[in-house]
């Protein structure tokens, strides 16, 4: 017999109003995105506020425009070889979930269930928290914001945490954060929508920017530019240019969480391989355009000077315009900061949604809006815990220390694709296998040396804080083999 989906219209035609008895937890979600919107979200979730101000620390690693650039372009190589990846893996699956759900069909729910846990806990909640907080920052810088509980920033949990510190800037990242969270819940489409105004705003924005400081002319004579640009190479290239890189990465990360919407994307298993590679293309060629307009406007000292408070695009603009261009500058931030915080309110919630409906996470996480199609509980919860890492300003310090584990679920992502294209399970969308997931394997080994390397403290807690899911796992592993209900929060 012939099995047929349910339908949306179906579903409500016969449930009466007031949604009666109706388990929400079966309602399917729409595809309603389709390629260009997906190619808008990578784009927009990557052009974030990293390209703005990674220059600096680069700029004071390596104090070589050359290198500067190519460390760009490598990062960005990596980055594609890992889209790369990500294609091949896209075709095992047409449901929400993205990472988690590739890893759960590649290595079942230990693994899957770990990454989706880090990502609530930190992870995507820690990234939704970051992006909100840069963006009342940049608001700050044009319109000071009050500081209604100045007179209690002292007060602090545990001498870590303070919740009264900066509180206008909290308190307008809470509400950014809450609002967008609404918009998304009224329909992927508006989210959707949003998103595709706000990325062709900042790539505008960006393109004009580029112009500028390309154009931009010194009044210096041709030994001082060429001092100006060949400033003081460092001696430990390989070091320096692994500093870079991590400092590049910053500014891709984030292409992967389109994968996370696979159920809202139409076509997914084509529309979301050509956002990624497409979206991660656009994103270099500003990337390494923008830096070269910066290193034209300032010597490479100036910018390896710029205090990691300020933002060396701010500095930039205010050389070729003076104090206009540089709140110009400053408003193209908070647009790109909003955009990019849109975009991944957008995409983290449905990994959530799809934990739910494999039963490793509380079942209400999966309910879908019966009006909306949206898993507004899932989008509810991750905004409560985000504006709680707004509020506590820990995001960053909790967000440093995963950085380890986050790169072995990456790893994990390589060894997924070339095992299951071996057991013959994946067969299309394969991209410059098997370079691609040998790349990515490579690079997160790299990264994971160097973290442990540096970061040994940091590395060591950030997995103790990933394995506080692990008695998680077996609570719900044993729900999920008793067959009983999930609970419900």
């Amino acid at each position: 017999m012939k099995t047929v989906s349910p339908n949306v219209s179906t579903i409500q035609n016969k449930i009466p109003e007031g949604n009666n008895g109706l388990d929400e937890s079966k309602i399917p979600l729409k595809r309603s995105l389709g390629l260009t919107t997906g190619i808008l979200l990578v784009a927009g979730t990557l052009i974030g506020s990293g390209v703005f101000k990674k220059i600096a620390p680069m700029s004071a690693a390596l104090m070589d425009k050359n290198y500067i650039l190519l460390a760009w372009l490598l990062a960005g190589i990596v980055s594609i070889f890992s889209a790369f990846t990500i294609c091949g893996l896209a075709s095992l699956t047409t449901e929400s979930g993205g990472i988690y759900e590739y890893l759960r069909l590649s290595f079942g729910n230990f693994f899957s269930f770990l990454y989706g846990w880090g990502s609530f806990l930190i992870m995507g909640s820690g990234a939704i928290a970051a992006v909100a907080f840069i963006f009342s920052e940049s608001v700050n810088y044009i319109i000071p914001l009050p500081d209604f509980f100045g007179s209690w920033q002292h007060i602090s949990i545990g001498h870590f945490v303070f919740p009264f510190e900066s509180s206008g800037i909290k308190l307008l990242a809470v509400l950014t954060i809450a609002g967008l969270t609404w918009l998304n819940i009224l329909g992927a489409k508006k989210g959707g929508n949003l998103n595709n105004i706000l990325t062709t705003l900042k790539i505008a924005g960006i393109v004009f920017l580029i112009v500028m400081g390309l154009s931009f002319t010194h009044s210096s004579s041709p030994i001082e530019t060429i001092a100006r640009q060949q400033s003081h190479p460092n001696t430990n290239i390989f070091s320096a240019m692994i500093a870079a890189m991590l400092s590049a990465f910053w500014a891709y990360s984030g292409w992967f969480s389109i994968s996370f919407i696979s159920g809202e994307i139409k076509n997914p298993k084509k529309n979301v391989p050509i956002s990624i590679i497409a979206g991660i293309g656009i994103s270099i060629v500003l990337y390494l355009l923008l830096n070269d307009a910066f290193m034209n406007v300032m010597s490479l000292d100036a910018l390896a000077n710029i205090d990691e408070n300020n933002i060396a695009a701010l500095e930039v603009a205010r050389i070729i315009s003076g104090n206009p261009g540089a709140t110009a500058i400053a408003i193209l931030i908070i647009i790109s900061t909003f955009g990019t915080l849109n975009a991944i309110i957008l995409t983290y919630p449905r990994m959530y949604y799809r934990m739910a409906q494999e039963k490793f996470f509380p079942k209400s996480f999966s309910f879908v809006h019966l009006r909306f199609n949206t898993p507004y509980i899932a989008l509810i919860y991750s905004m409560v815990w985000s504006c709680l890492m707004v509020i506590s300003g820990t995001f960053d310090v909790l967000t440093d220390m995963i950085i380890f584990t986050a790169t072995f679920f990456f790893g994990l992502l390589g060894v997924a694709l070339i095992k299951m294209k071996r057991n013959g399970t994946i067969t299309t969308g394969l991209i410059a296998y098997p370079l691609s997931p040998i790349v990515l394997i490579l690079s997160s080994l790299a990264l994971i040396i160097n973290t442990i390397i540096t970061e040994p403290v940091q590395s060591v807690v950030g997995l103790l804080l990933i394995l506080t899911g692990v008695p998680f796992y077996f609570f719900y592993r044993r729900k999920t083999t008793d067959d009983t209900s999930m609970p419900r929060f």
